[in-house]
């Protein structure tokens, strides 16, 4: 069974239009990670680009998606919003940071891509080179080093710095957190704690509820070949060893261990996650450990949308700017 478990960044229009990264108000940075050219953005405040400030990585979700998506629609040129959220805010006090998937295009061109606004190929395939790094270690260890890289340049301080991700993402920067001691805060965001596949069977589970004959066995058959299967990478899609590297250890193992502060979060209507960070919470307050803040949004869902009747996001309503927002408060306030 070949099964994707991938949530896309939602994306926002913002009407400017170029050729490099330069022409969208970014600094395009590369470094090298185990041969591989690594692709940064930098979003400052406009005219303190040289003004030492902590960092702000932020670790997106899934998807070989170019972080800058150029569009020209009956004459409307533009891009799509390379953080999902503004940026304005946390500008003031931080250089923000995002890293290209690898072996994706920094700059696309929309009608180059997937509907879902992928890179891959004529089949929908993604490539085998961002396949076989499309896993947990590999993030992680470029990430760190990403870090290593960043803070070694005048404007960066070698303090400060916060790690936050969303969806997959999220498990990127909890790991990070985790291993990586100059981290001093976290934030993590629609994240799946109990681990991906939880999500997947979470997911499967509120199916059943519009479709009783909806057979959940496939994908617990599904997580025995993972298992079995666990350093195979072949696939063209989600790897059983990228789903087993998202699912087992789960993330809550390592976010109990976690002493700095930590922000959660995340969505009541995001059916694949809220269960396992209300799970997170209650483990939390069991272990009576006061570094944690949550932050539930009541009617929204994996990407802080609120949904219609039918379930489906309403995307008339964008709640992206509020989250950050939020974040920028509780950092301001630890």
């Amino acid at each position: 069974m070949k099964l994707l478990f991938n949530i896309l960044l939602v994306v926002i229009s913002i009407p400017v239009f170029g050729q490099k990264a330069e022409d969208f108000g970014f600094r395009h940075l590369q470094t090298i990670y185990k041969g591989d050219t690594v692709e940064i953005l930098l979003k400052s405040k406009k005219g303190e680009e040289q003004v030492k400030k902590p960092l702000f990585l932020f670790c997106q979700g899934s998807l070989p998606i170019p972080l800058i998506i150029k569009y020209d629609e009956n004459g409307a040129k533009g891009i799509y919003n390379v953080f999902v959220f503004h940026t304005d805010s946390l500008c003031k006090k931080y250089h923000l940071a995002i890293i290209s998937k690898p072996y994706t295009p920094l700059i696309a061109e929309k009608n180059s891509l997937t509907n879902e606004l992928t890179f891959a190929d004529s089949l929908g395939n993604f490539s085998t080179n961002y396949t076989k790094r499309n896993l947990l270690d590999y993030y992680v260890g470029r990430n760190m080093e990403v870090i290593e890289f960043l803070q070694r340049q005048s404007f960066i301080s070698s303090t400060g710095l916060v790690v936050a991700g969303h969806s997959e993402g999220s498990t990127i920067a909890a790991n990070i957190a985790y291993k990586c001691k100059k981290v001093a805060k976290l934030i993590y965001a629609g994240g799946s704690p109990l681990g991906r596949i939880m999500s997947i069977i979470e997911r499967l589970r509120k199916e059943q509820l519009k479709d009783s004959t909806q057979n959940t066995t496939e994908i617990f058959e599904y997580w025995s070949k993972t298992v079995a299967n666990r350093n195979e990478y072949s696939s063209t899609g989600d790897t059983y060893k990228g789903q087993y590297q998202f699912s087992n250890p789960p993330p809550i193992e390592i976010l109990l261990k976690l002493n700095i502060p930590v922000l959660v979060t995340y969505g009541t209507k995001d059916f694949g996650a809220v269960a396992q960070n209300d799970y997170l919470r209650v483990a939390v307050i069991s272990k009576q450990k006061k570094n944690f803040t949550f932050k539930d949004y009541a009617g929204l869902d994996h990407n802080f949308f609120p949904l219609l009747q039918n379930d489906n996001p309403n995307y008339g309503i964008f709640n992206w700017d509020k989250v950050a927002d939020d974040w920028w408060h509780w950092l301001e306030s630890k």
